[in-house]
């Protein structure tokens, strides 16, 4: 292993069946191109939400999609590595893997459910487990609406856990002229939240900051 490799900070990222795949493959691409190396996890669900809401046809082989998603992200070879439902022996499974935050996108409100009781009946949903009981960074972006008592209730108990939280609900103030321009709002959050540069968009108040500079 090299020394770039050792430093190539490892993102965990699953897709599940909520509308939006475009906010998580749009994620996928961002965090290659800021040089992380990606963990994914797909569920079912989010293989048929990819398949109706893109032009992205997933194979069901999971060596297979690992090839179709690191050609679609512009990864290098093993930048992109995709882990099945029950893979239970790949790094996110366990507490003793690999520490990498954890990012749920889309997440289904079934996911948050299933992480909010503990339940650990497939990988993703054993990723989030093992995030939430070693405090590690786990950021989830539901897209539903309205929500629900239970959705809501579920989100609150998250939270309290100590996960973040981020609706795929794009702000306006950037006056977006695109759909995509509304998924890089939000993208560009998850960036920031991860840490990762971002020019995606500008943070608030940037350039009013740049304008007070002396000449």
């Amino acid at each position: 292993m090299t020394a770039a490799s050792e430093k190539q900070q490892v993102i965990n990222l699953a897709f599940t069946g909520a509308s939006g795949a475009q906010y998580g493959l749009r994620l996928l691409q961002s965090l290659v191109a800021a040089n992380c190396r990606v963990h994914v996890m797909i569920s079912k669900a989010a293989q048929v939400v990819i398949a109706t809401e893109t032009d992205l046809k997933l194979p069901g082989n999971t060596t297979a999609m690992q090839e179709a998603l690191a050609s679609y992200a512009g990864a290098r070879p093993g930048q992109v590595l995709v882990f099945g439902r029950e893979d239970w022996f790949s790094p996110p499974a366990s507490g003793s893997g690999e520490k990498a935050p954890l990012v749920i996108c889309p997440c289904s409100t079934g996911t948050l459910s299933a992480l909010a009781t503990g339940a650990s009946n497939n990988l993703i949903e054993r990723a989030g487990d093992v995030a939430l009981k070693e405090r590690r960074q786990l950021i989830l972006v539901p897209r539903e609406a309205p929500f629900s008592e239970v959705h809501l209730e579920n989100m609150l108990r998250l939270t309290r856990m100590g996960a973040v939280i981020m609706p795929a609900s794009p702000g306006f103030y950037h006056r977006p002229k695109s759909v995509n321009d509304l998924v890089d709002f939000i993208v560009a959050r998850l960036l920031d939240h991860l840490g990762l540069p971002q020019d995606l968009m500008p943070r608030w108040g940037e350039e009013r900051a740049k304008a007070k500079q002396p000449d």
